[in-house]
């Protein structure tokens, strides 16, 4: 299956999933998750004995933690990017729902679906440099080299790599996942710009939505793995930086502890999230301007630009730890919100 091909066929799976709504989405992923295990664990079987487990990190002490720090940083990208558009399928649980138990089912599941791929995965680049075809499929695509984990499996001795293959075409459906919450979501993030907009149905904007970035992925299909990693670290920064000024506004803010440190208002001590007015979500008059989460978002990105260690910038504080920098921005933007 070629790049084109895969990226069509993952667009039309998604469209399909997401124009017949939450009740379908909620069913698949339901099932999903279960090929993508079985496929996973396959590949962490036939590929472990590649791993290379015995080579101390390079570098001084101070550049190993940095380097620890920086991929930290990075998969906390991956996970927090869920924030933003949680609130977009909880909203259908009941309203009687503890808090607790849905901060728990959140945690839970983002631990579980993160841990194990991201173990395959360190394990799969720990051996480039021991495997000549994990070296050789790495130069083309993260892609290749997970292909390259199922085909070159020296153990069993009879595993059939033509099976391998059709096992990293399933790893490459997974994606079907990560594509249909963005997607869902687009659709309401686009109603909620206007009256207007909301006219429009959501599968409208859906489909505008895939359209966009179904485009982007064929024009750019040659350089996708290096435009999305650089383009996650970015999106990070983006959500870290609302996280935190949310969390901060009901812990400061919105609680007893804010009252009591003098930052908070009496009548708001009601308890997590009940001194909002829920009702008045479409009415604009009755809602903030937003000038203070403005300003607290500007400075959180001066932060993140000051923190943040990419291989095409490291800001002044991240150079200041070993030789590649650490991106310290996760804990650099919320500690300096609560001063804006």
């Amino acid at each position: 299956m070629s790049i084109v091909v895969g990226i069509i066929v993952l667009a039309i799976i998604g469209w399909i999933i997401t124009t017949f709504g939450i009740s379908v989405f909620h069913a698949y992923s339901r099932y999903a998750f279960i090929p993508q295990l079985i496929t996973y664990s396959i590949l962490y079987g036939v590929s472990s004995q590649n791993y290379d487990l015995s080579t101390p990190s390079q570098g001084d002490s101070r550049t190993v933690v940095g380097s620890r720090i920086s991929f930290l940083s990075l998969t906390l990208a991956a996970a927090i990017t869920y924030g933003g558009s949680a609130a977009d399928y909880f909203v259908y649980y009941p309203p009687s729902t503890a808090p607790l138990a849905l901060f728990s089912v959140c945690l839970l599941s983002l631990l579980c679906s993160f841990t194990f791929p991201y173990c395959i995965g360190i394990g799969l680049a720990s051996g480039i440099p021991l495997v000549p075809a994990y070296s050789t499929a790495y130069e083309r695509s993260q892609g290749a080299l997970i292909v390259a984990g199922f085909t070159e499996a020296t153990s069993p001795a009879n595993f059939n790599r033509g099976f391998g293959k059709f096992l990293s075409v399933v790893a490459a459906l997974g994606l079907v996942a990560n594509l249909i919450l963005p997607t869902y979501s687009s659709g309401i993030d686009f109603q909620v710009l206007g009256r207007d907009f909301e006219k429009i149905p959501r599968v409208v904007w859906n489909s505008v939505g895939i359209v966009i970035y179904t485009v982007c992925a064929l024009a750019g299909r040659g350089h996708l793995a290096e435009i999305f990693t650089n383009f996650l670290a970015l999106m990070g920064y983006w959500v870290i930086i609302w996280v935190g000024i949310t969390i901060e506004e009901q812990l400061f803010f919105r609680s007893h502890l804010g009252f009591r440190m003098g930052i908070g208002k009496r009548e708001d001590r009601q308890g997590w999230g009940k001194s909002y007015d829920w009702t008045c979500w479409d009415e604009p008059e009755k809602l903030p301007h937003g000038i203070a989460a403005l300003i607290a978002f500007l400075i959180g990105w001066v932060g993140a630009i000051l923190c943040m260690a990419q291989y095409w910038y490291i800001g002044p504080i991240a150079k200041l730890v070993g030789d590649h920098g650490a991106d310290v921005s996760a804990a650099y933007d919320p500690m300096l919100e609560p001063f804006d």
